[in-house]
């Protein structure tokens, strides 16, 4: 038999690679992780799209915010407070992301 196949310790030679905060949760709520290598991949492209997107969506519902303020009803006050909500959770969720990719003070997971 292959002595590899039976070994149950993981090889020395293999780096452990940083997992990559996603700018997405699941359904439940937890954090999603990515485990790739230098380059990347499909996943990861689409995260870096998905930052970019949530981000200016945010830029545009502050300008959007900024512009109704004084005439807004009560209905939609609270309506934008719920969407400037989910924009600024949706901003610390990237700023977490690009923190941990760049060291941050946060740490990077490492799998």
């Amino acid at each position: 038999m292959d002595e590899e196949a039976e070994s149950p310790e993981p090889r020395a030679s293999q780096p452990l690679r940083a997992a990559r905060l996603l700018p997405w949760s699941t359904p439940e709520g937890k954090s999603s992780y990515l485990i790739t290598d230098e380059h990347g991949g499909r996943l990861s492209r689409l995260a870096d799209i998905t930052e970019e997107t949530q981000l200016e969506m945010g830029t545009q519902l502050l300008a959007h915010a900024d512009g109704m303020l004084g005439n807004a009803t009560e209905a939609q006050l609270r309506f934008l407070a719920e969407r400037l909500t989910e924009a600024l959770r949706d901003t610390l969720r990237v700023a977490e992301c690009r923190g941990q990719r760049c060291g941050g003070p946060s740490g990077r997971p490492v799998l």
